[in-house]
């Protein structure tokens, strides 16, 4: 099993955050955020059209990650985090 490559991420069941917020002039508009990868948020007038969109900044996000040589996490790897609201009273 060599290297993760581009499409090995691409692929991954990534856990996707859709909400609407509204722009400076009080537009609304939709966003898609990936818990796994805090830098990442597309931005979309619909929310149809931010996940048919999506994943191209993705693939370009994963690009920029892998040439850099930074440490990708996959879904399912944020899970062994603490779970600190609990352990916090």
């Amino acid at each position: 099993m060599g290297n993760k490559d581009l499409d090995y991420y691409l692929n991954l069941n990534w856990t996707l955050i859709e909400g609407t917020d509204t722009d400076f002039d009080g537009n609304p508009y939709h966003y898609i955020e990936i818990k796994e990868i805090p830098s990442f948020v597309f931005c979309a007038k619909t929310i149809e059209k931010a996940r048919e969109n999506y994943k191209n900044q993705l693939k370009l996000t994963l690009t920029v990650m892998l040439e850099d040589g930074e440490h990708i996490t996959e879904p399912g790897e944020v899970d062994e985090e603490p779970d600190w609201e609990n352990i916090c009273p």
